[in-house]
């Protein structure tokens, strides 16, 4: 072969090769999906939905964690890496005090310690349902296509009782009007970012999408969160089986998968 082909045909062998490796093939007919970077407010996914009524209308279902924030919003742009413990970390992570980092031993809720970040996601349902484990307490033999919401709260877990307690948050049986509810949502972190989206959780990527049509509100800024309560949350048990934060799916970025934030 003679010197000029042989490096022409090495060089397309190369590419071939890399290619793969450049950009991995996006998943096609899916909804829009999630998490994003809630401050990009373009989208470009065409497939459109309703979105889901306020949540004081419907049943909260599922209530769970997230080690590091799968959302990347104004108070949570630190990176954690790539991969199901990657995710985004508070702007205020590497400021923390000694004395808010002191590990307080093992506790009953695992994957968290102080310094890290938590993304809390309080799902609720359309369906006439109670609150229970997993994505399946929010659908019944008699609601296999529910609405589906999502209400967001990133927090920077400490160990300061002065900080908040995670159980003011929790479910513990509360209805009001006869619906399943939390006892209460954070308030003071910034007006929610809302949009349209789908089910997060590691076993998603850009490449392999979500079916489901997921209304998000997703507060801007962090919290802090007294690790203590986190541990006497789960300790105490819950209707949720929660006793560990979850991974991360990756932040998507392809506009074909994004809604636009109006």
């Amino acid at each position: 072969m003679k010197k000029a082909a042989y490096f022409a045909y090495t060089g397309l062998v190369a590419m071939l090769i890399a290619a793969p490796a450049q950009s991995a093939e996006l998943c096609q007919g899916y909804g829009p999906q999630t998490p994003r970077d809630i401050t990009a407010t373009t989208g470009e996914n065409q497939r459109v939905f309703t979105l889901a009524p306020a949540p004081e209308k419907m049943n909260l279902c599922n209530l769970h964690t997230h080690t590091n924030a799968e959302h990347k919003g104004p108070g949570y742009t630190v990176s954690a890496g790539s991969g199901e413990h990657g995710g985004f970390q508070c702007n205020e992570t590497a400021s923390l005090t000694e004395a808010e980092l002191s590990d307080p031993g093992e506790g009953a809720y695992q994957g968290v310690k102080p310094g890290d970040t938590i993304e809390v996601h309080w799902v609720y349902s359309s369906c006439d349902v109670a609150p229970g484990k997993g994505l399946g307490s929010c659908l019944s033999d008699a609601c296999q296509n529910p609405e589906l919401r999502v209400e967001s709260q990133v927090f920077l877990v400490v160990n300061d009782e002065n900080a908040l307690d995670f159980r003011d948050f929790a479910y513990e049986g509360n209805q009001v009007n006869g619906l399943h509810q939390p006892k209460a949502l954070p308030t003071d972190t910034g007006t929610p970012v809302v949009f349209a989206g789908s089910t997060t959780g590691p076993s998603f990527t850009e490449a392999m999408c979500s079916p489901f049509q997921v209304t998000w509100s997703v507060r801007p800024q962090c919290a802090k969160v007294d690790i203590n309560s986190l541990n006497a949350w789960a300790e105490n048990g819950n209707v949720f089986e929660e006793d560990h934060s979850h991974g991360v799916r990756q932040l998507v970025t392809a506009p074909e998968l994004l809604a636009p934030i109006n």
